[in-house]
C-alpha cells in the first residue's frame, strides 16, 4: 500500500511547483509516484459544475457554500476507488488539493473557523460518510496572501487559460482561508500536517525523506 500524501494552500501559493519537485526527488529514488488534482475539471462533471459557477453559471449556485462543497466532495468521491487502486500499485500518490479545501474555504466563505460547525460538517459527509481514503501526510504549503495574489495575478496574465474565478479574485477570502488552514494544520486535522515554506528554496531531499518516515515534523523550511 502506497502512502497518501496531499498538498493544500492558498490559491497561487505555488502547489503545482511544490508537487512538481517532490516528484522529481521521488522518481530519482526509483521510487513509484503519481499525481492527482482536485477539482477534476476535466474528467468528473460535478468539477465542471464547480468550474462554471465560479464563472457566474447556474444562477446563484455560487453563492451556495454548501452547495459548492457538496460538488466538490462529490468528484473526489467519483475518484475515491481510483485513488485506492493507485496506491496499490504505486509507492506515493500525490494530490494537489483534498477534503481540506473544501473545509478551509467554505469556513472562511462564511466567517468560521476550523472549530466551526462548517469544518464538522465537511468532516461527516467526506470522511465518515463517503468514506474517503485517509491521506497519511498534509502539507500545507503557506505563503503570505499578498505573495499568493500576485502569484495568481502573473499566472492569469500568462497562461491563457488560467483566468482566476470569483474564488481566486477575493481577496478577503484568500486571506481568511489562510488562518483557517493554518488552524488545520497546527491541530493535525484528520492526520498529521507539515507546514512548508512557500517562499524559501524547498529541500526536496529532506522533504521526501520526511514523507517517508513516520516522523512528526511540523515546520520545513
Amino acid at each position: 500500500m502506497g502512502r497518501l500524501i496531499v498538498i493544500e494552500g492558498l490559491d497561487g501559493a505555488g502547489k503545482r511547483t511544490l508537487a512538481d519537485g517532490i516528484l522529481a526527488e521521488l522518481r530519482r529514488r526509483g521510487r513509484s509516484a503519481t499525481r492527482t488534482a482536485f477539482p477534476r475539471y476535466a474528467e468528473d462533471v460535478h468539477a465542471e459544475l464547480v468550474a462554471e459557477a465560479l464563472r457566474g453559471g447556474h444562477g446563484d449556485l455560487g453563492s451556495s457554500v454548501h452547495g459548492m462543497a457538496v460538488l466538490y466532495a462529490l468528484d473526489r468521491r467519483g475518484a475515491a476507488d481510483e485513488l485506492r487502486a493507485a496506491l496499490d500499485a504505486h509507492d506515493v500518490v500525490l494530490l494537489d488539493r483534498y477534503v481540506a479545501s473544501n473545509a478551509a474555504y467554505g469556513a472562511a466563505r462564511l466567517h468560521q473557523d476550523a472549530t466551526g460547525r462548517f469544518v464538522r460538517w465537511v468532516a461527516e459527509l467526506e470522511i465518515e460518510r463517503f468514506g474517503l481514503p485517509r491521506p497519511d501526510r498534509q502539507l500545507l504549503l503557506r505563503v503570505p496572501t499578498e505573495v499568493a495574489a500576485e502569484r495568481a495575478r502573473h499566472r492569469e496574465r500568462t497562461e491563457a487559460d488560467r483566468a482566476r474565478d470569483s474564488f481566486e479574485s477575493d481577496d478577503g477570502l484568500q486571506r481568511r482561508c489562510g488562518e483557517v488552514y493554518a488552524q488545520l494544520a497546527a491541530a493535525d486535522w484528520w492526520s498529521p500536517w507539515t507546514v512548508v515554506d512557500g517562499v524559501a528554496d524547498v529541500d526536496f531531499g529532506a522533504l521526501v525523506d520526511l514523507l517517508d518516515s513516520d516522523r512528526d515534523a511540523p515546520h520545513v523550511g
